[in-house]
């Protein structure tokens, strides 16, 4: 006989004066507690990377400037890599973006493409495309 036989076959109470837990109420009961709020999103945040804005010296600038004007004369698909800095910490990531130039805001400094996609001319790191095989930098 074990100490529990007296109470093994008793039924189920169930209170007549409080309403029973629903089951998703029950299950909470259970869920991780996150003692600290926002640990896992600073540690995100910590090990993201960024990089570094890279200065361009004036050979690379007169290059640019060229390729620039060049590609908005011809009308042809180019891919502009530039700079976009981060919201949160020091840095920023480059990134690459395709198309035909509609126009260069020399007033705004941007880069204005068909698709509507505007660059500032600052962050422009380079520009590359099949028009510039055989034009000489």
């Amino acid at each position: 006989m074990s100490k529990y036989d007296d109470i093994i076959n008793l039924p189920h109470h169930v209170s007549s004066i409080r309403t029973p837990m629903p089951m998703e109420s029950r299950a909470a009961q259970f869920a991780p507690f996150a003692a600290l709020t926002g640990h896992d999103e600073a540690i995100n945040e910590t090990a993201r990377l960024t990089a570094s804005r890279k200065t361009l010296s004036e050979f690379e600038q007169d290059r640019l400037s060229k390729r620039l004007a060049c590609a908005l004369e011809l009308q042809s698909v180019v891919t502009l890599t530039h700079f976009i800095p981060d919201e949160l910490r020091e840095g920023g990531q480059y990134v690459t973006a395709s198309g035909i130039m509609k126009k260069v805001d020399e007033y705004e400094g941007r880069i204005i493409l068909r698709d509507g996609l505007s660059i500032r001319l600052a962050d422009v790191f380079s520009i590359e495309g099949g028009i510039f095989n055989d034009f000489d930098d």
